[in-house]
């Protein structure tokens, strides 16, 4: 008696190739998504960490007046201000003594991590006045002040403000200058003074009808001449005036 064998074969189903497609586009969407996501995040991350500074060291030059300042952008504190044309004011910020931008190098001096403070800030802005903060000692300042002062860091002598004067909080630093108004700087005291990053200013005039304003740490004031001169010097070096500059 004979018996017939049937193989037993699986069905197979053709699967649309329109299907595939669109499983291969899901797969490349995601894979794209996730590279962009990827990229975001180290994006975002960098610009969380740099928190407003920038190490780009591209010069930018700003017109005050009749005045160019040309400075590396990691001069420039505010990120609106980074960039070429007309300005009424400008704000720098600086390490010191190296006189260097942000940088990762100098990224923990600008965090003011770490004991000493090392930064000073800088603005330029067209004169409002016609004397600088030394030239108004004489007929301004010391007329407002408490004498005598007691003696202060750097040959320095600290006076304290009388009520009326307006300075509330404030004393004002003076050295004697052979030949020259003494050097002046008003700086903040108690709490103020030890919440400020830079608590003590002063202004000079530089460049054509310009006030170069600067704050800086009251340890500073031992080293009233060199900061002095270093403040000097950076604005002779970023400032052109009058006919090289641009308008």
């Amino acid at each position: 008696m004979g018996s017939t064998v049937t193989a037993e074969t699986p069905d197979l189903k053709v699967v649309n190739s329109s299907l595939m497609m669109k499983v291969f586009y899901c797969f490349a969407a995601l894979a794209a998504l996730s590279i962009a996501i990827s990229m975001a995040g180290k994006w975002f991350g960098h610009a969380i960490a740099m928190a407003g500074y920038t190490d780009d060291t591209t010069v930018r030059e700003i017109v005050i007046g009749n005045n160019v300042i040309a400075v590396p952008s990691n001069y420039i504190r505010f990120e609106q201000a980074r960039r070429d044309g007309v300005a009424q004011r400008l704000d720098l910020y600086l390490r010191y003594p190296q006189m260097d931008g942000y940088s990762a190098a100098a990224r923990n001096d600008f965090n003011n991590v770490g004991a000493k403070k090392r930064i000073v800030f800088l603005s330029f802005e067209e004169r409002a006045m016609s004397r600088d903060m030394s030239g108004r000692f004489a007929p301004i300042y010391s007329s407002l002040i408490v004498k005598p002062g007691k003696p202060g860091p750097g040959g320095t002598t600290l006076y304290s403000f009388n009520d009326k004067s307006g300075y509330m909080n404030e004393m004002l630093a003076v050295a004697e200058r052979a030949g020259k108004d003494p050097f002046v700087a008003r700086c903040f005291t108690g709490p103020s003074a030890e919440e400020s990053l830079a608590p003590c200013e002063r202004d000079i005039q530089v460049g054509d009808n310009l006030s170069l304003s600067y704050r800086f740490p009251a340890e500073f004031l031992g080293d009233w001449q060199a900061l002095e001169t270093a403040m000097s010097a950076e604005a002779a070096r970023i400032l052109k005036t009058g006919n090289g500059a641009k308008k």
